[in-house]
């Protein structure tokens, strides 16, 4: 049976809420713990950094606690609904840090917070991912739905991307400590009504059985499950790519672009961005799906990404002040970005079924489990690459303005922001070109065997 337009709504409207979540902290929080709050760039970095290890052991976890579910509600919406309340009230509660805090009790309550976070918003993400599967066993259906998903998740991301700035300034007056707190509460309530309307509208269609396996066993699982472990390789090295620019961006306008407009660049360098990034994956990625596969649309992205650096790096040589020029740049990373959004997602739904096909077992959650992981991990990379620059070129608000804009600080974050990206993104490149294997055709393939045997 085929979801109902009102659910399909309600699932996109779910992953708007939810992106704007992560967007909001995967961007944002260097910044606000470095240059708002004046905690050491570098601690903020390693602290991200062993977040993520932690979620090493806690996102499997999940994976199994989620496979063991069984009540009324469903597998994963008893999980989505209680994961979104309490990571909507952690997330204010990072971005409302008390001001009498200072020295350790600031680093421990910040690093309390967002190792909650961490644990709290894999509450929720790992059973929303999961649910394609088990809502769409065709492949054309599946890739149709994981279209919807990653394309609203952009719009989440797109919108934080866009908005965050001006309302901070908007909401504190000017003052981005109490700007955030409050930005923050207004998202917070967004993503929890969204994922009310979610839990309320949708239901599961097909009932999945999900084998309850130790965690040993989930490993081992996936390990079996060569193509799984290519796309997820390439997640990692896509998204500290990508998540090492948006970390810098911010950086980069206030302190190499400069000016005392740069808010008012910065905001209009990622409201074009924001709809480029929405429009590649609205319009670009079905338009192009009908003449190319999805193996050809995945490398023409990376080639795309690519060359947007190396056109943001010589535009940032010639020490230019006009942000329209950067929009060239822009429309290649940001429409890039939207299109491996999706593709990624679609190859990881496609390994689930070649799972099934080769090992005889279907495991959806300790698949999205892992891509929910590497996400993760992949910001905390970003974030502690980022931290390093900042700290080694002594880029922060607490360093003098001719300090900052010295030639060896500029460049270095010109380079860090450009190059290091290009290789991380040349080297997912070279890694999936070597081991993917499930193009469209390979999947028609195994969808027929699998017809053929009844599954």
């Amino acid at each position: 049976m085929n979801l109902s337009a009102k659910e399909k709504i309600s699932y996109g409207i779910g992953a708007v809420g939810k992106d704007m979540v992560y967007m909001l902290t995967a961007s944002y929080i260097l910044y606000y713990y470095e240059d708002i709050l004046g905690v050491s760039a570098v601690f903020t970095g390693v602290l991200l950094l062993i977040a993520r290890v932690f979620d090493a052991a806690n996102d499997p976890v999940m994976g199994v606690l989620v496979a063991r579910t069984k009540s009324r509600f469903g597998k994963f919406r008893p999980w989505l609904f209680s994961g979104t309340i309490i990571n909507a009230l952690v997330l204010y509660a990072m971005f409302a840090v008390p001001e009498k805090l200072e020295g350790n009790p600031l680093l421990i309550y910040i690093s309390a917070a967002y190792i909650l976070w961490g644990v709290t918003y894999t509450m929720m993400d790992i059973p929303y991912w999961s649910m394609i599967p088990a809502f769409a066993r065709d492949s054309k259906e599946r890739e149709s739905l994981s279209t919807l998903g990653r394309t609203c998740a952009g719009v989440g991301s797109a919108l934080v991307t866009v908005i965050t700035m001006p309302a901070v300034y908007f909401l504190g007056n000017g003052d981005e400590r109490i700007g955030f707190k409050w930005f923050a509460l207004l998202v917070a309530v967004f993503f929890a009504f969204t994922a009310v309307l979610m839990c309320l509208c949708i239901r599961e269609k097909s009932t999945v059985d999900m084998p309850v396996n130790s965690i040993g066993d989930m490993f081992r699982a996936l390990i079996r499950n060569d193509q799984a472990m290519t796309v997820v390789i390439s997640i990692v090295l896509i998204n500290c790519s990508i998540y090492l620019t948006s970390n810098l961006v911010i950086y980069f306008f206030k302190y190499d672009f400069g000016g005392e407009g740069w808010q008012n660049a910065y905001t209009l360098f990622n409201t074009f961005g924001g709809a480029v990034q929405i429009l590649s994956m609205m319009l670009l990625y079905p338009m192009v799906r009908k003449f190319l596969s999805t193996v050809q649309v995945f490398r023409a992205s990376l080639g795309m990404a690519v060359a947007g650096y190396a056109v943001l790096l010589a535009l940032a040589c010639t020490n230019m002040s006009n942000v329209f020029l950067l929009f060239i740049p822009g429309f290649f990373i940001f429409g890039a970005n939207g299109l491996l959004t999706i593709l990624t997602t679609v190859f990881l739904a496609n390994s689930v079924d070649y799972g099934q096909w080769k090992n005889g077992t279907r495991d959806e959650s300790v698949i999205f489990s892992m891509q929910t992981f590497v996400v993760k991990l992949a910001s905390g990379v970003a974030v502690l690459l980022a931290s390093i620059c900042l700290a080694v070129f002594q880029i922060s608000e607490n360093t003098e303005a001719e300090a900052v804009a010295a030639t060896q600080s500029v460049m270095g974050l010109r380079l860090t922001m450009t190059v290091l990206p290009v290789i991380g993104l040349a080297a997912a490149a070279a890694f999936f070109g070597k081991k993917f294997r499930l193009t469209d055709e390979k999947m028609e393939e195994i969808g027929e065997e699998m017809r053929k045997k009844g599954v």
